[in-house]
């Protein structure tokens, strides 16, 4: 629709599976290669540019791809800033891979992008042989997502001058936030501490400074551990994930939805969004993960590749099952990636211990299963109890009522019986008729001369049955 296929309207043969300008199967960019400027400083002719093109790197975001070759050019295509028409910066689309002629010269090494701009790691030199690179961003600004200290938009790459003495080696964007990872630069120590730099949005404490203003300057994330060395940066629209050589993994930013960090059973005060750094633990009391490879985040959720490449681990919103975990429900703490392994001989243990966890989740599910049954059950008897309740309460009621000619109230329950729960019939009674007045006890003489009546009249009628009886035995024999 905005031109991210790269297609230019071209039509496949595969005509079933194209749905308007989109496409639901991966589609070759044909006039890729036709695009590529050929470079008259290094020599190569025309067809060797065109037969030699290795894209080396992608990216995508927002409603843009981007894509750097093996020669550092930069590509773009989709709905991307650049200049419009009226000579003003816009977001215009571009139907075909478009290449960023600002670097001509320089090697692109690095780049990310957001909903609106885009950062990138540029060397000095014409190529790339492991020299500290410079960062530039350019694009919409509104948010200080580019890190030059102000919010005015950018039409051209401008370079952020805070990185003057670091040397930036991986970066991020989300949706309007950017994160960086920097070491010092010549640095003539043997460590390779690092350092993590975020700006832009903090609305969602995504920028990791332990409050949620944004930052128009890269500032670094202070409540990170010192002398660590970071690996991978990546960023969801409101959170941010980095991962260290030696398996740890922080996380911060928007946390409902995201899982990033509170744990499932934290609610009311405990929940919201993770203002400064947390650290995932993928095993309890075991928060490094084994061997590191790569961090990715989505949208709303964070995944993790390590112990060598063999297994994911992955945490947040889980909705269409994009956790790969097999149950499409949030996560909030990380869960094992159900990724088809070939085993060797060192991973058995590590598959043990997954079955012992397994083993444990069951006898878990089914202790959970047992309470179930047994609250179902007690809450069966308490409506059977409820249900008898109100059936003396009823009867109470009316036989309140057939003595003292009132309804029966909370107030008519004697003292002894509502502070020990022992009741003294006789004691009752006396002081009943103690504290009871004319009219009252009038109507009692009356209640029970009647009630006492209706006995005698029973008992007359059960001896007059007797007699009768009896006499017609007498008269049989």
């Amino acid at each position: 629709m905005d031109g991210q296929l790269g297609t230019n309207g071209e039509k496949s043969h595969d005509n079933e599976y194209e749905v308007g300008d989109n496409c639901l199967v991966p589609r070759l960019l044909n006039m890729f290669v036709e695009l590529h400027p050929v470079n008259s400083s290094s020599g190569v002719s025309e067809t060797e540019a065109k037969t030699s093109l290795k894209i080396c790197a992608i990216k995508a975001g927002g409603m843009m791809s981007l894509a750097i070759d093996n020669r550092g050019t930069l590509w773009m295509w989709g709905n991307y800033p650049q200049q419009s028409k009226e000579g003003e910066l816009a977001l215009v689309s571009s139907f075909t891979p478009t290449p960023v002629r600002d670097f001509l010269g320089r090697s692109v090494v690095k780049v990310a992008c957001g909903n609106e701009h885009i950062v990138a790691l540029v060397s000095a030199g014409e190529s790339y042989n492991g020299e500290d690179l410079e960062c530039y961003s350019w694009g919409y600004n509104t948010r200080g997502q580019l890190g030059l200290g102000d919010r005015e938009n950018r039409l051209h790459p401008e370079v952020v001058k805070t990185f003057d003495e670091e040397s930036p080696y991986e970066v991020a964007c989300g949706a309007y936030h950017t994160a960086l990872l920097t070491r010092i630069k010549k640095s003539s120590s043997d460590t390779l501490d690092s350092t993590c730099w975020t700006f832009g949005l903090g609305d969602n404490g995504q920028l990791g400074h332990g409050t949620t203003q944004s930052t128009l300057f890269p500032t670094p994330v202070k409540e990170l551990p010192q002398n660590v060395t970071l690996i991978c940066v990546d960023c969801g629209l409101f959170h941010t994930s980095i991962v260290s050589s030696d398996g740890d993994v922080w996380s911060w930013g928007m946390e409902k939805g995201l899982g990033l960090c509170p744990d499932a059973s934290r609610v009311g005060t405990d929940s919201g969004d993770a203002l400064s750094p947390r650290l995932m633990s993928w095993k309890p009391n075991q928060p490094k993960f084994p061997d590191p490879v790569k961090l990715a985040c989505g949208a709303a959720h964070t995944v993790i590749i390590a112990q060598g490449g063999y297994r994911m681990w992955s945490w947040g919103r889980g909705r269409s099952g994009v956790l790969g975990d097999g149950k499409g429900v949030d996560c909030y703490t990380p869960t094992l990636v159900q990724w088809p392994q070939m085993m060797d001989d060192s991973e058995e243990e590590e598959v043990k211990s997954d079955g012992e966890q397994d083993k444990a989740r069951e006898k878990e599910t089914e202790a959970t299963t047992e309470a179930e049954e047994k609250l179902s059950s007690a809450l069966n008897e308490l409506k059977l109890l409820q249900t008898k309740l109100s059936v003396i309460k009823k009867y109470a009621s009316i036989l309140h009522g057939s003595v003292f000619g009132k309804p029966f109230d909370e107030q008519d329950i004697p003292d002894s019986l509502q502070n020990s729960g022992s009741f003294d019939m006789g004691k009752e009674w006396e002081k009943m008729l103690e504290t009871a007045d004319h009219r009252k006890l009038i109507r009692l003489e009356m209640f029970y001369r009647d009630m006492l009546a209706g006995v005698k009249d029973e008992l007359m009628k059960r001896r007059i049955k007797e007699i009768v009886k009896e006499c017609l035995q007498s008269s049989e024999v």
